[in-house]
């Protein structure tokens, strides 16, 4: 498997493309080649005009650990130039920083869940180089969640940085490429955009199901994203981010272990098991405990679960986490009917909108969850259209 970053630096004609262009370059520490060069050190070394960067989320280095923490401009001590952050001051590219560059080459590791900001990121740095008459070119990069589409869509009137364009359900199963494309036609954005493809990249074949193992090393393309599984698990355990319960931040397998303090787990498997047995397929949930040593919950035990789902009786098609993780609330609001489940806090610099629900992109997860006698059947009876349409309104942006 080739990487779009490893195809550029390797085509002469795709090189000579970008000859007497200033070119810029949106990364983080996952930008690398497939012999652990950093993209902006290896495009310097093949001698193309670098003059600017751009950091998403968590900043260029990576160093950011949590939501809402901001990074600032700096300037790249190795080769002088500006290295703007798209998550300080602004989250949208200003002129200032257009007008540094012709070209802008995307090479960021994404994990193929909608509400991961990179996907907005891309969205808003297209936007933003229509304007200007600025190209981009997506770099592409393995979605080490695989093809699998599941989750609602989101609904009218929930657009906001975790949630890019409305009608994108939690999982799309596209690679960032793959995305631009679909923003490209369904947004009517006028852009100059160009995919450099992957060559060799088997997205349905296992044992990595999107993720070539063996073939590329995982580095975190943020502080939270610590290896495939969590990839895998993402598109359900980040909607705990918007509740009170534990996502695992503060310990050393975030976003693939859930929990809470003073939460009777083995009447919640149970609960789990006579709600929606169907739904804990393909993976293993092992019992554990843990003690976060920050953020929710720093310094309390809490008992729940991890979710293993690289075992070699994984399956990628069972293996339904959006539905999980609602599953597992459900449960609790069964065995724990007065459960303060819902976090009401600024996220991502909302104000008045339920984090849970913006992170779902609408209400109707959490509606489900809280009414009383709803079954497996009427979240399905959500998803399942959604799930359904989107495949087919996706297929022809597939490249891969």
């Amino acid at each position: 498997m080739i990487l779009g970053l490893d195809r550029l630096l390797n085509s002469p004609d795709l090189l000579k493309q970008l000859a007497g262009k200033r070119v810029s370059v949106l990364a983080h520490p996952a930008s690398m080649t497939a012999d652990f060069r950093h993209s902006i050190d290896a495009l310097v070394a093949a001698k193309v005009n670098i003059v600017s960067a751009f950091g998403p989320q968590h900043g260029m280095r990576g160093e950011k650990q949590d939501n809402m923490m901001e990074t600032e401009d700096y300037i790249d001590p190795v080769h002088k130039i500006p290295v703007f952050s798209l998550y300080g001051e602004v989250r949208r590219p200003s002129k200032r920083m257009l007008d540094t560059f012709d070209v802008i080459l995307v090479d960021i590791q994404d994990v193929g869940t909608r509400i991961y900001t990179f996907l907005t990121t891309l969205l808003y740095v297209m936007e933003e180089c229509s304007r200007e008459k600025k190209s981009v070119w997506v770099l592409d990069r393995p979605n080490p969640a695989g093809r699998p589409v599941e989750g609602s869509l989101l609904r009218p009137g929930w657009i906001s940085f975790v949630g890019a364009a409305e009608g994108l359900p939690m999982r799309h199963g596209l690679t960032l490429g793959e995305a631009g494309l679909w923003f490209k036609k369904t947004l009517k954005i006028d852009v100059d955009y160009r995919v450099i493809e992957m060559q060799g990249y088997k997205i349905n074949e296992g044992p990595g199901y999107g993720w070539p193992l063996n073939e590329l090393s995982w580095v975190n393309p943020s502080p939270n994203a610590a290896s495939v599984s969590m990839a895998r698990a993402f598109p359900g355990t980040v909607l705990i981010e918007g509740t009170t319960l534990s996502e695992g931040r503060g310990t050393t397998r975030p976003l693939e272990t859930v929990g809470a303090p003073n939460i009777d787990m083995p009447a919640i498997f149970k609960a789990m098991e006579k709600i929606a047995p169907q739904w804990m397929k393909g993976c293993f949930l092992r019992s554990t405990y843990f003690l976060p040593t920050f953020q929710k919950h720093a310094g309390e035990i809490c008992s729940g679960f991890q979710i293993h789902c690289d075992q070699a009786s994984y399956d990628h098609e069972l293996f339904k986490p959006y539905r999980l993780i609602g599953l597992w609330l459900k449960a609790i609001r069964t065995v724990h009917p007065d459960y303060q489940i819902w976090r009401d806090f600024h996220y991502e610099y909302e104000k008045t909108r339920l984090a849970f629900d913006l992170i779902n992109g609408g209400p109707q997860l959490r509606e489900w969850v809280d009414a009383s006698g709803s079954v497996a059947a009427d979240l399905d009876a959500i998803c399942v259209p959604d799930e359904r349409a989107w495949t087919e309104q996706r297929r022809e942006f597939l490249l891969y």
